[in-house]
């Protein structure tokens, strides 16, 4: 009866917490993803801050004040300009898509044919949109640009909404850089609790992975986005500053630099600049293809794992929960990764120290004859 009793208390106790956690998770939800993000970038930025604090004379709230303001910055500037430059060009970008299916495009330059590698490729594509004619193709579009405006016209709501969540993130941010030793010792602690040393272990090394995901695609970003500006500036595109604003967001979310540096390769085509065009779009594919060598090098710097196991975890999180996968898919395969070695190796017995190649040689001679 008592180990009936126990077991009974037990179950209840297990209900109770779950029930608890589920609650909380549940009242929490509308903010949870501020959380996450508010600590991975708290994580990720945590050395900075010390050295920031430091410099001020370990005066703590004026180095959360100014990383709080570096975040905002951050965070609202490439979208306000994102979004002004979109509503003050949406008129011109209309009017130019009209033109284009009016007059059609001119074909392919021979510039473009000359162009290594990708010169053959581009050319077909360009004609492939020269025989299927913009007049048709405008004809055929025409009937959902109804639907497409309805739909962002719902979705303009949207842009208030991530303002707001931006702020949420940086407030709580705000509050982990005031309290965040406390921070890490309750998260030592409870996993310490669950884990031992093992668990103990994995929160350092889930923020030595956030910390390395987050160099790897910030600078990345940063630099496609500087060099890519750079490339612009060079070739006379308008308004450089906006589109680089634009193409850092887009790196950020992992959309890459092609999606404003193409477009403004065609726009200078279309202008008939086609040695700044062509330029331009040799530019363009190296900038591109930049993220494939400098995104691992950074990442691999930032944690000793291995490179398939952060790659994984940073698609495999990209393409299961979105821009916020990026720093989850890694830091659960790293945890994952690191208790399952400490696991197996725990259970494993403990090799006996080999020996020196002089006392193999003692005891051989040692051997009887």
């Amino acid at each position: 009866m008592s180990m009936q009793r126990d077991l009974v208390r037990t179950i209840l106790e297990i209900l109770v917490i779950a029930a608890l956690v589920i609650a909380s998770l549940w009242i929490l939800s509308p903010f949870l993803a501020s959380i996450v993000w508010a600590t991975m970038i708290v994580v990720a930025t945590w050395p900075l801050f010390l050295g920031l604090e430091a410099r001020l004379w370990g005066r703590r709230g004026l180095a959360v004040t100014l990383m709080t303001l570096a975040i905002l910055l951050v965070l609202f500037v490439p979208l306000s300009l994102a979004i002004g430059a979109l509503l003050e060009n949406a008129d011109a970008a209309v009017a130019f898509g009209k033109r284009i299916a009016k007059e059609g495009l001119p074909p392919p330059p021979q510039s473009v044919e000359a162009l290594p590698l990708v010169g053959e490729y581009l050319a077909k594509a360009w004609r492939a949109v020269l025989d299927l004619g913009l007049a048709d193709l405008w004809r055929r579009v025409a009937p959902y640009l109804g639907e497409v405006a309805k739909w962002l016209a719902a979705r303009a709501g949207g842009v208030g909404l991530v303002a707001v969540h931006f702020l949420l993130t940086a407030v709580i941010a705000a509050i982990l850089y005031a309290h965040g030793e406390a921070a890490a010792q309750m998260a030592q602690r409870f996993a310490s609790r669950i884990a031992g040393k093992a668990g103990e272990g994995s929160i350092v090394l889930a923020g030595q992975a956030i910390r390395a995901v987050a160099i790897g695609i910030v600078v990345t970003a940063l630099v496609q986005s500087i060099v890519g500006g750079i490339g612009l500036l060079v070739a006379g595109i308008p308004h450089v500053a906006v589109l680089a604003a634009i193409m850092f967001m887009f790196c950020i979310a992992q959309l890459g630099p092609g999606l404003v540096l193409f477009p403004a390769v065609a726009w200078m085509f279309w202008q008939g600049q086609h040695g700044w065009a062509t330029f331009l779009l040799v530019w363009s594919v190296g900038v591109v293809l930049m993220d494939n060598f400098l995104r691992p090098i950074l990442i691999k710097r930032g944690a000793d794992l291995p490179l398939l196991l952060i790659f994984a975890g940073v698609i495999g999180g990209l393409l299961s929960m979105g821009l916020l996968g990026l720093f989850v898919g890694p830091v659960v395969l790293a945890v994952t990764y690191r208790l399952t070695e400490a696991w197996v190796n725990e259970a494993l017995p403990k090799a006996a120290p080999s020996a020196s190649p002089a006392q193999r040689a003692n005891t051989s001679n040692d051997e009887p004859m």
